[in-house]
């Protein structure tokens, strides 16, 4: 199936770049480009795209247009996957875009551009309902976790907090039980406890590992 795609970028150079990287996907259909907020959320309503790639910063205020795009879209198109894309590692950001669910949301660094399958990816997957991290922003947050509250995390066993620690670094379950010398069947009933304590269970199979990343990434340290 080809995916219709709006893009979102002020930079020309950028956006001219971005769009001819997503022409080199023949799933994928450009079918607008825009360069602020006001014209993304016109070309959405005009367009109806199966997914949006946008820039986090554009005019009007050249700080958070991207994010709050994305959080609008969800009231008024929430079938519309998002790809934010940030030039520089902004766990903050990620974890506001992730805030109200991971679905059909997907949160990259502009470097990823050059790696044009990533891209499509990153699209096709926001337009199935499903996440992506990049990594690079899963290690900041990883290295940088404060805390000292209560969180959902203290109901975990020391060893689901290790399985979700690996999970956290991209790990698929085989992986996880290679990096701690456990059955791949130990894994999995691992993983489904930690769902079922972080009250994840109601959530599809796309997305319940990146609601249960982001809830380890905001909790504190061990």
């Amino acid at each position: 199936m080809v995916l219709r795609v709006v893009l979102a970028e002020d930079n020309l150079l950028m956006r001219e770049g971005i769009a001819a990287v997503l022409g080199l996907s023949d799933e994928i259909d450009l079918v607008a480009t825009c360069s602020d907020f006001d014209g993304l959320m016109a070309a959405v309503a005009e367009h109806v795209p199966d997914a949006v790639v946008t820039d986090i910063r554009m005019p009007p205020s050249q700080t958070d247009e991207g994010i709050r795009a994305a959080n609008a879209l969800r009231e008024t198109n929430p079938g519309v996957g998002v790809v934010v894309l940030s030039q520089y590692v902004e766990p903050d950001y990620a974890l506001r875009l992730f805030e109200h669910g991971s679905d059909g949301r997907a949160y990259l660094l502009k470097e990823r551009i050059s790696e044009y399958d990533e891209l499509a990816s990153a699209v096709r997957r926001v337009a199935e309902g499903g996440s992506v991290v990049d990594p690079k922003v899963v290690d900041v947050l990883i290295g940088a976790r404060t805390g000292g509250r209560k969180s959902p995390i203290d109901r975990l066993t020391e060893r689901e907090l290790e399985v979700l620690g690996e999970i956290a670094r991209g790990r698929t379950n085989a992986a996880v039980g290679e990096a701690l010398f456990i059955s791949p069947r130990s894994v999995e009933k691992h993983v489904n406890s930690i769902f079922t304590k972080l009250d994840l269970s109601d959530e599809t199979d796309t997305n319940h590992r990146v609601r249960a990343v982001l809830l380890y990434l905001a909790d504190g340290p061990r």
